[in-house]
């Protein structure tokens, strides 16, 4: 009698990859359908470092939210605090004064440029590449250091205010060793590009992989390099300039293929491109002002509120009650280093905001892991976190 054989039947294993994971830049959790080493599903899960900031946010004043922008994405708390400071002050319907619209353009640029460093530091390391690493944390090193002279922190710097900053540049020094950063800079990037740009293993790890298309790119609600490495030319600094991005000029750099190599070219240029601003805000500085002239907003200065009695009282009223804002409700976005940042709030009258809403980029470019790695190797997966750059804090909020 013949036997006639069965086919052989073929399954899948489940896999769950993180939230504890080094590559995965935070608590993320990834649920990967196998079959072999191909992902045949990739699942992301957030929601492991949850801070509700949004729901804190409610419960405190305009002026007491500055420093929970900065537990959004911690490697750039200076953009977060620019994009916050920026909607409050739409919705309160002042300016800040040009001195202090050039020192936060300033310091946003060195904001991105140390966040880019750090991703390029831990997507080099993740694939394997762990020279980069080293020379990138020593520029970012600088950066921190400056950080830290202007404001007194490095991390978390609580530095923008309700319209302006906290307090002018420390000296002629400190704005000196900028400059020179600036004119060391360009050749540190060459640096890291001479690394791996045309390395073989790199270039097999990254071009080809996490391929996504102009048109899905849009759809996905993509922004940042993540977004023009797919050939949209679109960056919120260019279409809706806000402090001083009107009186600076600059490139944004698209991609083509809209792969993980595309996307680490597009943030490397970007590096070219901050350093070329930070130079024009140095050399363009105005004197002046560094807080808007707002009495019904803005905390009166300290020497004030030491000598007389009415500053005084005015500094408590504020800051027990808030600076009353109009009704009504408004959205105001910001380019930071890992794409489009948006504040949605709205305002019953009062000095704290009836709802906050915080549209981070992190949270948007998570949902698409799971299309990116789709078809690829689970080596493949490692390559596609570090192409999105999120930080977990500001994807769970």
């Amino acid at each position: 009698m013949e036997t006639v054989a069965k086919p052989l039947e073929t399954r899948t294993l489940t896999v769950s990859m993180g939230p504890q994971h080094p590559a995965t830049h935070g608590v993320l959790r990834l649920v990967l359908e196998l079959d072999g080493e191909t992902v045949v599903e990739c699942t992301p899960h957030v929601g492991y470092l949850h801070r509700g900031i949004e729901k804190l946010s409610e419960h405190r004043t305009y002026l007491q939210i500055i420093p929970l922008t900065d537990r959004l994405d911690y490697i750039s708390s200076m953009s977060n605090n620019i994009g916050y400071c920026l909607a409050v002050e739409k919705l309160l319907g002042i300016e800040a004064p040009e001195r202090a619209k050039f020192i936060r353009t300033m310091a946003g640029e060195m904001s991105r440029i140390s966040s880019h460093l750090l991703w390029l530091a831990t997507h080099a390391l993740d694939i394997g590449a762990m020279t980069v690493f080293l020379y990138t944390f020593r520029e970012r090193e600088t950066i921190l250091g400056l950080f830290e002279r202007l404001c007194g922190a490095r991390l978390t710097v609580s530095y923008p205010r309700i319209g302006g900053v906290r307090n002018d540049i420390p000296d002629q020094d400190w704005l000196d060793e900028l400059k020179s950063f600036t004119d060391e800079f360009p050749g540190r990037i060459k640096e890291y590009e001479t690394l791996i740009n045309q390395n073989r293993i790199w270039i097999k790890r990254t071009k080809g992989i996490g391929v996504i298309g102009r048109e899905e790119a849009i759809n996905r609600g993509l922004s940042g390099a993540t977004l023009r490495g797919s050939g949209i030319d679109y960056d919120v600094r260019k279409y809706m300039p806000y402090d001083a991005y009107d009186q600076v000029e600059f490139e944004v750099p698209v991609g083509k293929e809209g792969d993980v190599y595309d996307r680490y070219r597009c943030r490397m240029i970007e590096l070219e491109q901050s350093n070329r601003i930070i130079r024009q805000c140095i050399d363009k500085m105005p004197s002046g002002p560094i807080l808007a002239e707002e009495m019904k907003y803005i905390l009166p200065a300290k020497e004030d509120v030491l000598s007389d009695m009415e500053h005084l009282i005015h500094h408590f009223v504020l800051v027990a009650e808030g600076p009353k804002a109009p009704v009504g409700e408004l959205y105001v976005s910001t380019e930071v280093p890992k794409g489009e940042l948006g504040f949605y709030i709205v305002s019953d009258g009062t000095g704290k905001p009836y709802r906050m809403h915080v549209r981070s980029p992190s949270f948007v470019h998570a949902s698409v892991l799971g299309r990116l790695s789709k078809g690829h190797m689970v080596a493949d997966v490692i390559a596609n976190i570090g192409t999105i750059d999120i930080v977990l804090g500001e994807c769970d909020r």
